[in-house]
């Protein structure tokens, strides 16, 4: 009998809010139209907040700078396969926006909500992650972002 390790999938979140509103992105799902924040899956080689970076702009074509860590969060599926999520989400300043710049495939728009807004659209949040990382963020939770330790060789170029 071979056992398989289990490993979460890592994931990356922007919480992104101006003027008591949040960014987030709706998407075309499975499920239907769904909202959640700029996010995605970690990329090798790249350390956390520059995912970050790049799922922000590939979701919303705004650029994004993380400046601070608003926690790591777990979240597991099981439709239609059992799958655990670890999420680091990032809060930050929101920088130039790409008016030209294609958004990622099933991207249907960007959104600007309120915090009630949020809570009152949760059937529709493709994340059960997305609410709790406002709550947190409004509750001012912020840790340096060097709280992440990256080794080297994360980024080394491969065969190195």
């Amino acid at each position: 009998m071979t056992t398989q390790r289990w490993k979460p999938n890592v994931t990356v979140a922007a919480v992104i809010e101006l003027e008591g509103r949040f960014l987030l992105v709706e998407e075309d799902t499975r499920d239907g139209l769904m909202l959640n924040t700029p996010a995605g899956h970690l990329d090798p080689g790249e350390s956390p907040a520059e995912g970050c970076i790049r799922e922000t702009l590939e979701e919303t074509a705004h650029h994004f700078t993380p400046t601070a860590l608003v926690g790591i969060y777990m979240a597991r599926t099981r439709r239609p396969e059992d799958i655990t999520y670890m999420r680091f989400a990032f809060a930050g300043t929101l920088g130039a926006f790409e008016p030209g710049r294609a958004l990622d495939d099933g991207i249907v728009r960007t959104l600007w909500m309120t915090a009630d807004e949020i809570r009152a659209s949760r059937a529709r949040h493709r994340s059960p992650l997305l609410l709790q990382c406002v709550e947190d963020y409004l509750a001012g939770q912020r840790h340096p972002l060097d709280l992440i330790h990256l080794d080297a060789s994360v980024a080394a170029p491969e065969g190195a």
